[in-house]
């Protein structure tokens, strides 16, 4: 199964509601989709959303990347030949992560179909069933109470509460959804770089002070300010989740060895792929420390691969943040995962199961 061309396209899939956090504000996922094809007829599904604000990644940036450094080296090559094909990936060109992920999605995508299996028994296997949470976007009090109150209605028993606009106002919205569903539902606290070190500390002392015992805190402050983490974790019982502080291995390292974080939040769009998420947790696991899968604001193509990593690696990766499908008004995506509330299963099918993308605008040359 050698690989004959890489096509790009579209995906538009419009919100139920905005999602808003301290970083950016989103009314519908767009993803750039990849479809690479092999000589035997088999296509592989892969794909990226721009994420300017977090990876430095945009629609056109992605685009270029893919079609003038990326595709061209990977012509002919025989799928197969995974190592070599994750190392032309990675060493086509430096950064740009979510172009480099939608290829690799695509690429082991269609190394599970060359198997006959799904991509999660190729990566060492598990039970093809997640759970994950539901995020509740920065808003005013009353809507977020409603929207919290809503997904726990749903069967949802985590929550994922962005913050980040106000200190005061953050403990305010935190006091009255963990009034509202006590004892029902997780509470996962989200600044997204939106706190200072000593802002976060004043946060979740005093919500720690006033009974309320957060499962964690993601990225409290500035995703450079490694000195800053390590501050807030030293300081507080809540757990500290990195997530824009950690792209790739390297970065997972130098975490554990400053003891900044308690929990590694793995996304493949800043990862680079799968290949180097299946690393990252392979080093939180060898020193002890838990994983998070997450995502960014993408259709379930990514999504799909983020959960066959989670359920080849769900000994360490122990929480599952992928409900970005579930904000969308529907999911154009044909095969791969399903939901039903916040359990998510994987088909059985060959690699990621994919079977098509309704609506897909092609965007070849």
């Amino acid at each position: 199964m050698k690989i004959r061309a890489i096509q790009l396209g579209m995906l538009r899939a419009p919100l139920k509601t905005p999602f808003i956090t301290a970083l950016r504000r989103v009314d519908q996922v767009e993803d750039v989709v990849v479809m690479v094809h092999t000589d035997s007829g088999h296509v592989g599904y892969g794909g990226a959303p721009a994420t300017a604000a977090i990876t430095g990644d945009t629609h056109g940036s992605i685009i270029d990347a893919i079609r003038h450094y990326i595709a061209p080296p990977l012509i002919g090559q025989d799928i197969a030949d995974l190592n070599h094909l994750v190392d032309l990936i990675q060493g086509a060109m430096e950064r740009n992560t979510s172009a480099k992920a939608a290829v690799d999605i695509a690429i082991h995508d269609l190394w599970g179909q060359l198997h006959g299996a799904p991509l999660y028994q190729l990566l060492g296997g598990g039970r093809p069933v997640l759970t994950t949470d539901m995020t509740i976007s920065v808003d005013g009090i009353d809507k977020m109470v409603a929207d919290a109150v809503a997904a726990v209605e749903r069967s949802f028993d985590a929550l994922k509460i962005k913050l980040g606009k106000d200190t005061g106002q953050d403990i305010d919205r935190v006091k009255a959804i963990h009034a509202a569903v006590a004892g029902r539902a997780r509470l996962r606290l989200d600044a997204n770089q939106g706190w200072t070190a000593k802002q976060a500390v004043h946060v979740l002392q005093t919500l720690e002070a006033a009974g309320i015992e957060p499962e964690l805190v993601e990225q409290p402050v500035q995703a450079r300010d490694l000195a800053g983490m390590r501050y807030v974790a030293e300081r507080v019982r809540t757990p500290v989740m990195a997530d824009e502080s950690v792209f790739g291995p390297i970065d997972v390292i130098e975490l554990i060895r400053l003891r900044a974080a308690d929990i590694i939040n793995i996304k493949l769009m800043k990862a680079g792929g799968i290949a180097h998420a299946l690393k990252i947790a392979d080093i939180a696991a060898l020193h002890g420390a838990a994983c998070m899968i997450g995502c960014m604001l993408e259709s379930s193509l990514g999504v799909a691969a983020a959960a066959h990593v989670a359920v080849a690696r769900s000994r360490v990766i122990t929480r599952v943040d992928l409900d970005g499908p579930l904000l969308c008004q529907a999911d154009p995506v044909d095969g791969g995962i399903g939901f039903d509330g916040p359990t998510l299963s994987i088909t059985d099918a060959p690699g990621l199961g994919i079977r098509g993308i309704r609506g897909l605008e092609r965007l070849d040359e």
